[in-house]
């Protein structure tokens, strides 16, 4: 079995066994935590951080969590609503006048939260997602493909750009710079949107799956890189009645591809919707805050209140992106009781209120999407060990 490092409480077991089977079966490296009000039950690593498997994966190595950042430049949103700093159901020109041009004066933050603004295509150069500038002023010169609010379409590259721009905005800061002053800093969460240089040195580089090269990308517009198959069964979504109204001239999107990923360009850019970087630990440490209540370690993000915006049902039905039926709230996927989010590789985060737990789990491994079950593998492993945990209490 796979050498796992790190710490759990034996209630747990089948989590680092859950991780230790994945190693087995080829995975390079990748680490666990499961945290139960706020404090961690599950802090294990093991495998590699290289390709080469030549240097092992250790205590703080950080990784690419691709569309699990979403959940991170949500929660920004959710605190500066909780502050009346911002109105989800504001018009986004309202704090981003450039933005309503070409029919989108009706979008509202909300939309854009909830992955239903009719802008899901990135249709510019990879180079200029490094541009914050060039980036979001190319999407407010867009015009939306769909009358906002009527469809969803996930917005694999650009939500982070439309949500980020808001906050930025309303801050004056980058998002990277509102969330590390805000919730990273204050809660001393190991994870970055715009990863300094003096960090590289902890990245495990993503690697493609067997048989796949680094210009493996996330796929046209209909990819199911992001589909969330890792996480626990949900209820079906009921199918929205809303037919979408006429598009308008489709775009075509930028693929990206796993080159770009690991680039340098890539780290140090702010890329909200996909170029955060850490590891397990810090991801279930920042999203404890939206399982218990807003609170986290004595540090309060948000009220509980602000945390039951996540809940709000945006939308029900077929995404036109991912091609399968999904629950919206803001800025999160719902499933069920749980609500989160996966990311192109596999890391996955998933947050469970009604029992204040949280369960991350990241990874420099891809996989096929369609083949790959690992997230919803260590979930079902942690709900095991919240079995006996209840239990006990």
């Amino acid at each position: 079995m796979a050498d796992i490092q790190g710490s759990y409480d034996d209630l747990f077991t089948a989590v680092p066994t859950a991780l230790a089977g994945l190693l087995d079966s080829g995975d390079v490296g990748g680490s666990v935590a499961v945290f139960v009000d706020g404090e961690p039950v599950v802090d294990v690593w093991g495998g590699f951080a290289d390709a080469a498997r030549g240097v092992p994966w250790q205590r703080d190595t950080i990784v690419n969590v691709w569309s699990v950042t979403k959940t991170m430049t949500a929660l920004c949103a959710l605190v500066l609503a909780d502050r009346g700093e911002l109105d989800p159901d504001a018009p986004v020109a309202r704090y981003w006048p450039e933005f309503a041009v070409a029919g989108k004066e009706s979008v509202l933050v909300r939309h854009v939260l909830s992955h239903t603004a009719g802008l899901p295509d990135w249709d510019g150069p990879v180079s200029e997602i490094y541009d914050w500038p060039a980036a979001t002023a190319r999407l407010a010169a867009q015009a939306p493909q769909w009358e906002p609010g009527s469809a969803a379409g996930y917005h694999s590259l650009t939500q982070g750009f439309l949500v980020g721009e808001v906050v930025r905005r309303i801050t004056g800061r980058s998002p990277g710079e509102f969330f590390a002053d805000e919730i990273a800093g204050p809660l001393g969460a190991d994870f970055r949107m715009g990863l300094p240089a003096e960090h590289d040195h902890r990245v495990a580089l993503t690697v493609p799956p067997p048989s796949r090269d680094e210009d493996y990308t996330a796929g046209a517009a209909h990819s199911v890189a992001d589909r969330p198959a890792t996480n626990p069964a949900p209820a079906a979504p009921t199918p929205s009645t809303a037919a979408p109204a006429s598009p308008s001239t489709p775009v075509t999107p930028t693929a990206i591809r796993l080159r770009d990923g690991n680039s340098v360009a890539w780290r140090r850019a702010q890329i909200p919707a996909a170029s955060g970087f850490g590891n397990a630990r810090s991801v279930a440490l920042v999203q404890s805050a939206m399982a218990c209540g807003g609170s986290v370690r004595g540090v309060r993000l948000l009220s509980q209140t602000g945390c039951d915006r996540a809940w709000e049902e945006q939308f029900s039905g077929e995404d036109l992106r991912l091609g399968m039926p999904i629950s919206w709230g803001l800025g999160y996927g719902r499933f069920g009781g749980t609500y989160g989010w996966g990311g192109w590789g596999g890391s996955t985060v998933m947050i469970e209120p009604e029992a204040r737990m949280v369960v991350a789990y990241v990874t420099n491994q891809m996989r096929e999407p369609a083949k790959d079950t690992r997230g919803l593998d260590i979930v079902m492993a942690a709900y095991d060990g919240l079995k006996g945990l209840q239990a006990d209490g």
